[in-house]
Parts: structure tokens; sequence; C-alpha cells
């Protein structure tokens, strides 16, 4: 148990997402930081063979298949008197809104860039949310142990593409072949590479970093200078780092390294304990319990770390990690308070009271009781249906976080189970899902159909998998007649109007809130003309 006040132990948090494209090596980087924490004894062999191709972070069955994240996941550690809860996202364009809800629990970004291939269009699109949400961003650009491009050219496209400061903290002595080490501007201080050996199973150690002006021996005839002069032209060029720009969401510190060789990690680690910012104040609302009559409308609040009260919020349900419990865990970013084992806590939109007896702390799919937590920290709590994605907890059950968005699917599939037999199952398990965020799923009003709907196909593939897998059941997806799905809102009477002339094209969602599904979108733009009182919407707020 912590003796430390509750400021000091929300300061000592350091709550941060790893963005990047798909291949970019956010999956291998996130081990080798797990291990460079001490979190791990061996990173987890992304590029190794049969049983052993899996990471600590993917946990589903396709994700060791396929070597690939499709689920955000939670990694708790400690190192160097700070505690570290490393948020996971899937790298694939089709789990974007996974990782948009995973970006609300975070308090800073560290956005992974292929050193050959620079700005990718995923890393393009997980910048802006991140610049939506004002989360400050460390840039680390990898695999600088393959050919790479020309580092100044990588950091204008920073600047240009992101509109952000760049503000490099190392510079890389070449890549692929020739790639030397790096040297740390301001210090000099170069940090030697050591190539692997051809044919060996294992990484060599680098050496010890020194001073550049003492590293000849590391270079080929006319590279040392070139180095030097290079670090002069960068300290010259390119503004120094500032904490204040950088937090306000101007300027990123730029590192370089290999996470497959194990360099420029402990330099990263260190980066994200030193600047990234330490869980921030929270605006939320103040409500009246939950079925009060007659009640006032919410106040604007603001919630500090260091306030005593328990609370904060679900940005993400995850069912199954162990499926031999049929467990169902929600992850709870905590705002405020210092949370204890067996503590009640209230929901919000509900009033539900939880006796969370069996908090659990992630390592990815490892975990341990919690006994306490702060400001900062995810938690699991084991819940059979009651939490969902977006629900505010507190002590009081009075504080209420902004909800986290559902957007409208861009493709609608029907889906049906092969064995008639099991459809009761099919509705429970497409439910669970729903619930995750996994998918989306809408009943019609007419007809027994349900109609699913996700960003990209590989969302079905990997909901096919799980309802196999994790509940027995085989399913078929077909095309449906719908390609749009649109949430409406409005008055009563306008709603129950525009309801009765397009009963064949209306269904509920999850939270049984109307949805017109649409033919096309100039089926949308057609309905919208002529019924200029009802609202359709793209989103929708969970919670």
């Amino acid at each position: 148990m912590s003796k430390l006040p509750l400021e000091q132990e929300a300061l000592r948090r350091r709550t941060f997402a790893i963005i990047a494209h798909p291949d970019a090596g956010k999956t291998t980087l996130t081990e080798h930081i797990l291990l460079a924490g001490g979190a791990i004894r061996a990173a987890g062999a992304v590029r190794a063979r049969g049983e052993n191709r899996r990471t600590h972070s993917d946990w589903m069955k396709i994700e060791k298949e396929r070597g690939i994240s499709v689920s955000a996941s939670v990694m708790t550690f400690e190192h160097d008197g700070k505690m570290f809860n490393l948020l996971d996202t899937p790298g694939h364009e089709d789990f974007s809104e996974d990782t948009y809800r995973t970006l609300t629990a975070a308090d800073c970004a560290i956005m992974v860039l292929d050193a050959a291939k620079g700005i990718e269009p995923q890393t393009l699109k997980l910048f802006e949310v991140c610049r939506l949400r004002d989360i400050p961003i460390i840039t680390f650009i990898n695999k600088l142990d393959r050919e790479a491009q020309d580092p100044m050219a990588l950091l204008d496209e920073i600047a240009s593409r992101l509109q952000l400061d760049p503000a490099p903290i190392w510079w890389p002595a070449q890549s692929g072949n020739r790639l030397r080490g790096m040297v740390e501007m301001g210090t000099g201080r170069f940090q030697p590479y050591a190539r692997k050996p051809a044919g060996s199973a294992e990484d060599v150690p680098h050496p010890a970093a020194l001073p550049l002006a003492e590293a000849a021996q590391y270079f080929e005839p006319g590279e040392h200078e070139a180095l030097m002069e290079a670090q002069e032209l960068v300290e010259g060029g390119y503004p120094a780092f500032d904490r204040r720009s950088f937090l306000e969401g101007h300027m990123t510190p730029v590192l370089w390294g290999s996470a497959l060789r194990h360099f420029g990690i402990e330099e990263l680690l260190a980066a994200i304990g030193e600047w990234a910012p330490p869980p921030k104040v929270m605006k939320a609302h103040k409500a009246a319990p939950a079925g009060t009559r007659n009640a006032a409308e919410p106040v604007a609040v603001t919630v500090e770390p260091g306030a005593a009260e328990v609370t904060g919020f679900v940005f993400k349900v995850q069912a199954n990690m162990d499926p031999n419990h049929r467990d169902r865990i929600a992850m709870f970013r905590m705002a405020s308070g210092k949370f204890t084992r067996g503590m009640k806590l209230k929901v919000q939109n509900t009033g539900k009271q939880l006796s969370v007896n069996a908090p659990i702390m992630f390592f990815a799919s490892d975990r341990e009781l919690a006994e306490d937590a702060y400001a900062g920290d995810v938690i699991g709590i084991p819940n059979h249906g009651v939490l969902r994605v977006g629900d505010s907890l507190s002590e009081s059950g009075l504080i209420r976080f902004a909800g986290l968005p559902n957007f409208a699917p861009e493709i609608l599939q029907r889906v049906r189970v092969k064995d008639p037999l099991k459809a009761k199952h099919l509705k429970k398990a497409l439910d669970g899902l729903a619930e995750e965020g996994v998918t989306q799923l809408f009943r019609p009003e007419m007809g027994s159909d349900f109609i699913v709907g996700a960003v990209g196909q590989l969302q079905f593939e990997v909901m096919a998998d799980r309802l196999g897998e994790e509940y027995g059941l085989e399913v078929l997806f077909e095309p449906s007649p719908w390609a749009e799905a649109r949430w409406i809102g409005g008055t009563k009477a306008d709603l129950e109007d525009f309801m009765a002339k397009y009963r064949g094209q209306m269904a509920r969602d999850i939270d049984d809130d109307p949805v017109f599904l649409a033919k096309s979108s100039w089926e949308t733009g057609y309905v919208m003309e002529r019924f200029p009182a009802v609202a359709f919407t793209k989103t929708k707020e969970r919670g």
C-alpha cells in the first residue's frame, strides 16, 4: 500500500497509447518497451514460428495466427519510480473505432513511423484523432536496421503534413547495413549499434554510450567527421525541445531506433517517463441521482486527479479473454481518487451499485488482483452485462464524463447461424460483441434478420472467428439491401410520423435507439430533404 499522498501518486503515472500504420512495428515496439521496463524477461517472438509466433499484447487466436493486433490491450508496469500504463491499439484501419475509444483513456501518444515509408495513411488518421483530443505526441522512427529515407526528409514530412515542429532528440548515423549508432543532441553522447552476427539466433547487446568525440572506432573513414558535422547542422537548424510546446500539441520530440534489435528503446522509455504528462484534469458533468424526478440540469465540473472521490469511465469492454471462464471485463480508466479493492462504485446513468471485489491489473492476457489504483491507472472490472462502453463510475454516482462515440458503419451485412436451433444463442453472442464495440448490431422493425455494421471487412472475419471460437456458432454473412445507417432524432411527433412512413427501413440499435437504414447515400440525402425536422446523424454518444 502506498504512503504517498494522492497528488504524488497521480503525478508518477504515465498513461500512453502507441499509434501506427499497420506493419510499422508497433507490436514489436510494445514488447521491447515492456522488456526495457523490466515487465518481461524476453520479448515475445513476433518473428518466431509455431507456438512462439505471438506477443504478450496480442492474445486473441486470430491475432496470434496473423501476427496483427485487432483489439486494444492494456499493460501496466513500474519502472524508475513511475507507474506506466501502456495502451496498445489496433493499427489496422478496420478497427479505428476501438483505437479512438482507447485514445480517450490516454494522456500521451507514441507515434511510430517506418523509417523507409514515413507518414502513411492510417498514421495520418490516428494523428488527427490525437489532435482532436489535444493529446501530445512523441515520435519514434523505427526500423533503422533497414535502409531508410534521409532523416531530414522525414522531419520535413512531419513538419509539412502534421503541422508539428519536430525537435530531434537523437540523430542516426546512417541506416541498414551501414547503421553505426546515434548521437544525442545537446550532450554529444553517442550510442553505438551492434549488428546481429550472421546465422546467430540471439541479439548481441549494444555497447555502452560514450562521447561522440571518443567514438571513432565505430566508424569507417570519413563517417565520424560527417556525423559530427550533421550534429552541428541539426542543432543549429531545428528548434530545441520545449516541453510546454510539446504539451500544448505544437512540438513533437523525435527519437530513432530499431524495435526488432532493441535499439533506442531505453531512450524512448526515459523520454516517456520524463516528458509524458501525468493524468490531466478532466471535464465532466455533475447530475442528480438516476431516477430523480424534476431533476435540475447537470452542472459542468472539472475533476482533479488528486481529488478524494474515486471517478472514471469505461472505455472498453472485453469478453472471453479467458474462454474457460466466459469472463467479461470492463476497462476502467481512473480520473481521480484512490481505489481500494472491495470498494463500492455507482454507475451514473443507471444508479446501479457495484462492489468491485476482484479488480484486475492487466498485463495483456495475464492479470493479477489490484489492491489499489490511482488516477491514470486502468483496472479491469469483471461484470455480467452491468457495464457498457462509455459508462461513468464514481463513489457518489453523480459524475458523468463525456460519452464515447459510435460511428455510422460503412458496411452493413445480414448474419445468420447455420444451425437454426442456435438462433437464440446467436442473439446473445451478437449482443455481447456489440456491447464490446467489435461491430454494431441493428434489429430491423420488420423481419427477423440481424444486421451487423462494421468499418471494414476484417471486422467481419474477426467476428466470425470469435463467434466460432468463443460461442461455438458457425455463421454466414450475406449482403444486405442497406448501404447506410443513420441515427435519427427530433420531437416525438416528428419521429413517429417519419417512422410510420419508413417502417420497412427502420431498425433499433443495441440501446433501442431508432436507426434509419438507407439503400444509398442518394436516398439518405433525399429523405433528409423531405424531413427537415428530423435529425440524421453519423455519430452517437455512448454512455
